[in-house]
């Protein structure tokens, strides 16, 4: 990587940090359980601000190769673990267990989306990183 990408990069890793924080510790709260619309742009964006943490982690901890692209399994493995936890969470409506009486068994879902969400965002920043290092 260039010199003068890396600031910008960290600065892209800050603020989407710092976003993510704000939204989860702050707006999300105030809207679950009772304002279903505004949870769910809430929860939207902390989501697409929690990937980009994990997009800036994956472009600055790349290693250059230029002989080939880093593999993206780890976007195969994130995605599956997102599906599958979106999966169990509409089973777990289907079935109406209540959220507010069992919060531990919506944890586990909930854990499965965060961590398919940081594969798939560290997955696609090493993926850029290498082709940004092929085309320079």
């Amino acid at each position: 990587m260039t010199g003068d990408r890396r600031p910008l990069l960290v600065l892209l890793l800050a603020s989407a940090l710092l976003a993510t924080l704000m939204v989860h510790l702050r707006f999300v709260p105030r809207y679950v359980p009772d304002d279903v619309l505004l949870t769910v742009l809430t929860v939207g964006a902390g989501w697409v601000t929690y990937t980009l943490v994990f997009y800036a982690l994956g472009r600055l901890t790349a290693a250059p190769q230029h002989q080939e692209f880093p593999d993206m399994r780890f976007a195969d493995i994130g995605i599956a673990f997102l599906l599958v936890s979106m999966l169990l969470l509409l089973a777990f409506d289907a079935f109406g267990l209540p959220f507010d009486g069992l919060l531990g068994v919506y944890a586990v879902p909930a854990l499965g989306i965060y961590a398919g969400l940081a594969c798939i965002g560290w997955s696609i920043g090493r993926r850029t990183e290498a082709i940004n290092e092929i085309v320079t």
